[in-house]
């Protein structure tokens, strides 16, 4: 379900900004921004890179719709030679501070068009718990369907070798099926201190099984207790900590989750589930390389007392046991320090975790905030004080996962509840990371100091988010330009010019070919995932079984130093990981919650139970007018005349059946002339749901089928489905499966806003629910002097039976006149819509 769109009002603008890379186009130099903004008050930087040698002495900034020069710098910094350019050039504006839509201009090349805005981080944290729902197992919504039922049976538990024990549940680790309590219980601890810690940055759009619709808890603690119930299960008692399912037995080829067809054992049912132990673990060719427990008991420790503090408000009765379970996984960890590494099998690939006390800290820490036992300081001082910098922070490269995870967020923990000269201690830490950090990228023109390993990305996420840690600790400014690039980095100030967020923002160069089954064999996107990222160019060159399926078309930004192909078979930079996900949560949660302190509003948008879009911001006088028609069209010419005599844009959803009528078609002209929204509303008009129960009456075949032929008849009128993502549903009837469904199509539902009877005005005399068109005027204004009608959606049709002679739309102008007199102004479905994706 898409629940954020970017940028709407300036897509031609982004279209037509002819000298800005597009994926087809060979650049001799380019300027590489953030594409998704810059907040007023930041660092604002974008890079200028040339594949000859150039010298840039000036550059300007530019309004985007009036081409106005608003800002001049002649200050580039040169940075010299990097990867493929032969010169670059960090190019400041900082200065500059008026939020609107700006274009940068430097030797006759223009960036992209971006925006300087205050909300430009809104909602984004949101938007990436969509590939967190994707990435469910057991019962996946977004498929809605279910998978691995079966799992599992025990392995490496002497006491329970082969055994059943039900573990199905929490989250696949990336494009395959294996699940890791390393990188699960991570993400859990991400998402509850993304809560915690930026509450007004996450909405209410989708139940606690992932399907869309309200519930009346944040989705991130959806999110997140639904990890925690995988960890409960994978924990069945205090001595029982189980850390995988699965195997790379799983890597069999593409194949979506609800048709896992691996077989791990003939004679048992389900996948092997490999307990936590110092045991060397590997089934097959090759062994890890465990040496004891702490790196997961920890990991475990952690979420479950930040699951007892945090989920407490919602889930009281749950959370009773988690204080008790994180202290025993913590006291297990004292007990049996060391790793427990993932287990390969006939591949020598493996999550090669070599520390764990930034584990045992974390827990330590979490634990102290939890009980306020001071035993819990002091043993999170210790361990602090062990492994104050993550090793892989200085380095050139590390094996995979080899220093997890890739930020000790224990140390915030632990010195946000400490005073003074033990807060600054454990806070010098973080400092002395960055500056290592800082030393490595200070020379480049990106200020990217982390190894382009495998998941580098991951890496860049860790260090920006210890970063914006330290300053919250500290207030110490010294890292922000530092953070700041690495932020763009993520966004498409980099090599490339490409967002490393699948669908973020929407309208940028964002990956359109991830590694995914999802995609691959589907075409559904796994929009809000963050990519593995760049690799260097020994890595890209030296993997087996990278095999490119398109022409890479970012050749030309290729070098020795570091590739990125947006290639689904480029699965070393290309996959989208869950735990990355996680982890950016927190930081773009924090962005937004940075942008909020200063009291500025957050538009905010009304969710039936389908998870149907019914209202705009209740905050704002602005009202939109819809309409849908599939047999008649008596009205449309009075409709349509009004709306152009008040200058209002309204949107209209037609069927199949009205697309194809040869009499219609002339309306359908006249209102795309007009501006005005058209969408689809169904082919043949299907009811989807019944009307007592809302029991499903189409398969998804049916569904899908019947809404692309509508999309078939609306290209006949030059309407693209990319130019119509809203679909209203027929009879403005259905549940949230049809909503789903609709979302893995790229398609928004939305419906009237209900409370008033503007939608009944197609009923007739001879109907029990008739409604004239005074009582359909009055209920309006009654609505509107009771409650108000801010963010409204009002729906009526184009037409009706001939058995009704009371037309509603010969008093549309009187309706459009009156609610104008009293302060309302009729906007486009995109600006009531106007939200992030």
């Amino acid at each position: 379900m898409k629940k954020y769109i970017l940028l709407i009002g300036i897509i031609v603008l982004i279209l037509s900004c002819a000298n800005s890379r597009t994926k087809e186009s060979s650049a001799i130099a380019v300027v590489r921004i953030n594409q998704l903004g810059y907040l007023p008050e930041s660092i604002k930087v974008a890079v200028f890179g040339a594949k000859d040698k150039v010298v840039l002495e000036s550059f300007t900034l530019h309004n985007a719709e009036t081409d106005e020069e608003v800002f001049a710098s002649t200050s580039p910094e040169p940075k010299g030679a990097y990867g493929p350019f032969e010169s670059t050039y960090r190019l400041n504006f900082s200065k500059f501070i008026t939020p609107g839509t700006y274009y940068i201009k430097a030797k006759a090349i223009k960036s992209p068009i971006f925006q300087i805005n205050a909300d430009v981080y809104d909602h984004t944290a949101d938007f990436l718990l969509e590939y967190m729902r994707q990435q469910r197992c057991g019962y996946n919504p977004y498929l809605t369907d279910s998978c691995h039922l079966d799992d599992g049976y025990i392995l490496y538990n002497p006491t329970k070798e082969g055994q059943r024990i039900d573990v199905t549940g929490g989250w696949h680790d990336a494009t395959d099926y294996l699940q890791y309590t390393a990188t699960s219980a991570n993400a859990v601890s991400q998402l509850l201190l993304s809560y915690r810690d930026n509450p007004k940055a996450f909405g209410d759009a989708y139940r606690a099984n992932g399907l869309p619709g309200p519930n009346g808890i944040p989705d991130i603690l959806d999110e997140a207790k639904w990890g925690m119930d995988w960890l409960k299960k994978m924990n069945p008692s205090p001595t029982e900590f189980y850390n995988q399912i699965a195997d790379d037995r799983d890597h069999a080829g593409y194949r979506l989750p609800n048709k896992d067809s691996v077989v791990y054992d003939p004679n048992r049912k389900g996948r092997p589930v490999y307990l936590a132990s110092g045991e060397k673990q590997g089934v097959l060719k090759y062994k890890n390389r465990s040496n004891g427990v702490a790196s997961t008991a920890g990991k475990y420790a952690s979420a479950f007392a930040l699951g007892a503090m945090v989920l407490n408000d919602f889930y009281p009765d749950y959370t009773e046991d988690l204080p008790k379970r994180a202290i025993d996984a913590y006291k297990y960890g004292v007990q049996n320090p060391g790793v427990s590494q993932t287990a390969p099998g006939g591949a020598p690939y493996f999550y090669e975790e070599d520390n764990w006390v930034d584990d045992m800290e974390f827990a330590a820490s979490s634990l102290y905030k939890l009980t306020q036992n001071k035993n819990f300081k002091e043993q999170a001082m210790k361990y602090a004080s062990e492994e104050k910098i993550t090793p892989w922070i200085g380095r050139d490269t590390v094996v995979h996962y080899q220093y997890y995870p890739f930020m000790n967020t224990g140390h915030y923990e632990l010195a946000s509840a400490l005073n003074d000269k033990e807060k600054e201690t454990v806070a010098s830490y973080y400092d002395m990371g960055l500056q290592l950090l800082h030393d490595r990228g200070k020379d480049n023109p990106f200020y990217i100091g982390v190894p382009f390993v495998w998941c580098s990305n991951n890496l860049v996420t860790a260090a920006v988010t210890q970063s914006r840690l330290y300053h919250r600790l500290t207030g110490d400014e010294t890292y922000l330009e530092m953070e700041a690039a690495l932020r763009d980095w993520l966004f498409g100030c980099n090599i490339w010019g490409t967002s490393m967020i699948v669908g973020l923002p929407e309208h940028g160069d964002t990956p359109v070919d991830p590694h995914s089954s999802l995609n691959l064999l589907e075409g559904y996107q796994t929009d809000g995932g963050l990519i593995d990222g760049p690799v260097y160019g020994s890595i890209a060159n030296s993997l087996i079984g990278v095999e490119l399926h398109d022409a890479d078309e970012y050749a030309e930004f290729q070098s020795d130093l570091v590739v990125y192909q947006d290639d689904v078979g480029s699965f070393s930079t290309n996959e989208p990981t869950m735990d990355g996900t996680a982890c950016l949560v927190y930081y773009l949660s924090a962005m937004e919650d940075n942008s909020l302190a200063n009291g500025r509003h957050k538009k905010h948008y009304t969710y039936d139970g389908s998870g149907a879009i019914i209202r705009g911001d209740t905050l704002e006088k602005k009202i939109h007018l819809m309409f849908s028609g599939d047999e008649y069209a008596d009205g449309a010419e009075e409709i349509l005349n009004t709306l152009h005599k008040n200058d209002i844009k309204a949107s209209f959803f037609f069927t199949g059946n009205f697309y194809r009528n040869e009499e219609f078609a002339l309306y359908i002209k006249k209102a795309k002339e007009q501006g005005h929204y058209l969408g689809a509303h169904s082919d043949r008009h299907l009811l989807y749901n019944d009307w007592q129960d809302k029991k499903l009456l189409v398969s998804q075949e049916k569904f899908k089928s019947d809404l692309k032929a509508n999309y078939k008849e609306m290209e006949k009128h030059g309407i693209r489905k990319e130019d119509a993502t809203f679909f209203l549903a027929p009879f403005e009837w259905n549940d949230e499966i049809i909503t789903q469904w609709a979302d893995q199509m790229d398609i928004t539902i939305i419906n009237y806003s209900p409370g008033t009877f503007s939608h009944a005005d197609y009923t007739t005399p001879k109907m029990e629910n008739y409604k004239s068109t005074d009582t359909i005027i009055q209920s309006i204004f009654s609505y509107e002097q009771k409650e108000n009608l801010n963010g409204f959606m009002l729906l009526s049709h184009v037409g009706t039976d001939s058995d009704r002679t009371d037309k509603f739309y010969y008093k549309l102008d009187y309706v459009v006149k009156s609610l104008k007199e009293r302060g309302y102004e009729f906007v486009p479905l995109e600006d009531l819509m106007d939200f992030k994706n």
